[in-house]
């Protein structure tokens, strides 16, 4: 068995991105992992099949989920996302709309072709109940609130539909929110519509998913919600310097505060500096290319991979970003959101698709974290912040 602790031996090997170190978790790193309730708020399955279709019900020979390996790894409660492009065209034009509901029907059919393996989850209860059946719960949160579409009716109809939680922009502002990822600071933080949105998503008891905002979207957010909020799948950018999609620790200081939840996401640029560089050298090449008024070829990518190796990130670094939101803010206040099936061949050494949260489990207990503490990581702080937006929602 290789300790995870010897990883870092492995660490030149994950830098070229040559060969994938073996990790061989403990039997009671596999055993914590299957007996627990494990949720991971974020998986990009729904745009995914919508995408190339795959019988996920089966082993697929692409993509990072499917459900043996997801049984293999312990995953029981996935967040399924459903992703709306940032486009322009989709934006205010009835697309967003069409689109969610077309990805929401493929969840639900997921569900009632295989009824002995998934059920769809729109409740705590729901979650729980599927676990002791030993069905693997179907939860939705919708990444990019453009669906809505100006309309709070639209709302009430995405969560009568079992989505839990919004995250309110992509990598363009809409509607909603400033995007971290946009220049355009058309809002400086939430719209009007925005700030109404909020209080609606707390009063009907979906989750505000505070991931790809801008900061100032961010604090408002906080100033805004009276229910803890979510990053459903973001890291830290203390360890990637620049990056505002990622949290800064006032953000961290804040999100305590709020009694909200940070799920790392796995995504090797959104876990090290360096995997965010060779993204933007490999964007400036493609750019210099079109301007030489050369067409970029299909293979470009694999060609420029090929000449400079991925700088894939360790199952070590993301447990940094873990041990440092708990030693900032608390052991309640970190979850997982992997962004499987969402950031393309970028997945850390160690956990490169859903069989692999027992390689996490065991890395937790190598640096100490007790079965609660992980048994929080994996779904008790996420499963507290839902509760507790159920809770207000029954108030109000």
């Amino acid at each position: 068995m290789i300790k995870l602790s010897s990883i870092v031996i492995a660490m030149s090997i994950a830098l070229t991105g040559a060969v994938h170190a073996e990790i061989t978790p403990s039997d009671k790193a596999i055993k914590l992992a299957h007996d627990t309730i494990l949720i991971d708020t974020h998986i990009d399955v729904p745009y995914r099949i919508h995408d190339k279709w795959a019988d996920v019900t089966k082993a697929t020979e692409g993509g990072d989920f499917d459900y043996p390996r997801a049984v293999e790894g312990g995953l029981n409660a996935p967040f399924m996302s459903i992703y709306i492009p940032a486009h322009l065209e989709f934006e205010g034009k009835g697309k967003s709309f069409q689109l969610a509901n077309q990805l929401i029907d493929g969840m639900e059919a997921i569900a009632q072709r295989a009824p002995d393996k998934f059920a769809i989850a729109s409740s705590t209860s729901d979650i729980e109940a599927q676990f002791k059946q030993g069905k693997m719960s179907i939860a939705m949160g919708m990444e990019n609130g453009s669906p809505i579409e100006g309309d709070l009716n639209n709302l009430q109809h995405f969560f009568d539909r079992g989505v839990r939680y919004i995250t309110l922009a992509h990598s363009q502002s809409n509607h909603i929110s400033d995007s971290s990822y946009d220049i355009r600071r058309k809002w400086k933080g939430l719209s009007p519509f925005g700030k109404e949105l909020v209080k609606e998503m707390n009063n009907i008891g979906m989750l505000i998913d505070v991931s790809h905002i801008s900061d100032d979207a961010f604090y408002q957010v906080m100033e805004l919600s009276n229910t803890p909020v979510i990053a459903s799948h973001s890291s830290l950018r203390k360890y990637t310097p620049g990056f505002e999609r990622n949290m800064n620790d006032d953000m961290l200081l804040a999100l305590k505060k709020n009694g909200g939840v940070i799920q790392i996401n796995f995504g090797s640029s959104f876990v090290t500096a360096k995997a965010g560089t060779w993204g933007k050298q490999l964007k400036s090449k493609k750019e210099a290319v079109k301007k030489d008024g050369t067409k970029l070829s299909k293979d470009f990518d694999a060609m420029y991979r090929a000449k400079n190796p991925y700088p894939f990130a360790s199952l070590e670094q993301v447990l940094d970003h873990i041990d440092h939101v708990v030693k900032l803010i608390g052991i309640d206040h970190v979850g997982i959101g992997s962004d499987y099936d969402g950031v393309g061949d970028s997945l850390p050494i160690g956990l490169k698709d859903v069989s692999s949260y027992p390689n996490l489990v065991q890395g937790l207990m190598d640096r100490g974290y007790s079965d609660s503490d992980i048994k929080k990581i994996l779904s008790g702080n996420t499963l507290r912040v839902w509760k507790q937006a159920e809770q207000y929602a029954k108030s109000h």
